[in-house]
């Protein structure tokens, strides 16, 4: 991705944080919304136009200039510190999942039995973190990647497989599943690395939908749980009637 490009998407989310429509902006600077439209579908920013869009956002020029940065260099997986910090709160695990999903400061105590000033003291923890930059008026950059991936049986996989897991693979009697597919064979290793490519190739997909969908309203929104694996396995029932070696 170009540099002005992630400057681009910087801003979205910027004004996403800040529910700063393209209509409202266009208001704000003057212009008609067709026009800011165009501007950002063909990034063609100037730097007087992009010092009067921070303006707005109440941020200088540098400001956006390092969240760009800060964006481009965004955590692909946490250390087990940051993993222990959010499994000793679960308020404060929930805030991190929220943010990684651009809810708004407004969305999380509207939705959830969190008053302000909780609010501002778990996102505040999440910035001593290192997984959000707190800015202004209770506003946030995430600094964690939307494909990020947990420590390989680091605190957080281990709370995955004992507490999501099992119960994501036993829904309520109202629940029901979208999609689920459960299949086997046995493969080359060439297949095999074939099949985890794209496999990879899907979450990727999945994570930048994830973030396209974010300047959505939350009520536009859906929780969605995916749950993708693949490793060597046979089911203990067939185990069980190998044939012993003698």
């Amino acid at each position: 991705m170009s540099q002005i490009a992630q400057v681009s998407k910087t801003l979205k989310q910027l004004l996403k944080q800040q529910q700063i429509t393209y209509r409202a902006l266009a208001q704000k600077l003057k212009m008609s919304e067709a026009n800011i439209k165009r501007i950002f579908a063909s990034n063609s920013f100037t730097l007087e136009r992009l010092e009067e869009i921070c303006d707005v956002l109440q941020m200088s020029l540098s400001d956006l200039f390092l969240m760009t940065q800060q964006q481009t260099e965004k955590l692909s997986q946490l250390t087990v510190e940051q993993e222990n910090q959010l499994l000793s709160d679960p308020k404060l695990l929930l805030v991190a999942v929220c943010v990684r999903d651009s809810w708004t400061f407004k969305e999380l105590i509207e939705h959830y039995d969190i008053d302000q000033f909780e609010c501002t003291r778990l996102l505040a923890k999440l910035d001593k973190l290192k997984i959000i930059s707190l800015l202004p008026n209770n506003h946030y950059k995430t600094l964690i990647a939307q494909d990020f991936r947990w420590i390989p049986g680091g605190p957080l996989e281990k709370f995955m497989e004992q507490e999501v897991m099992v119960k994501f693979m036993a829904p309520k009697k109202d629940e029901k599943w979208n999609f689920r597919l459960y299949i086997r064979g046995r493969y080359s290793q060439s297949s095999i690395e074939i099949i985890q490519r794209k496999l990879n190739q899907l979450t990727k997909e999945a994570s930048d939908l994830n973030q396209e969908d974010a300047s959505l309203p939350l009520n536009k929104r859906q929780h969605m749980g995916i749950l993708m694996a693949m490793r060597p396995w046979e089911p203990s029932l067939f185990e069980k009637m190998r044939r012993k070696k003698v």
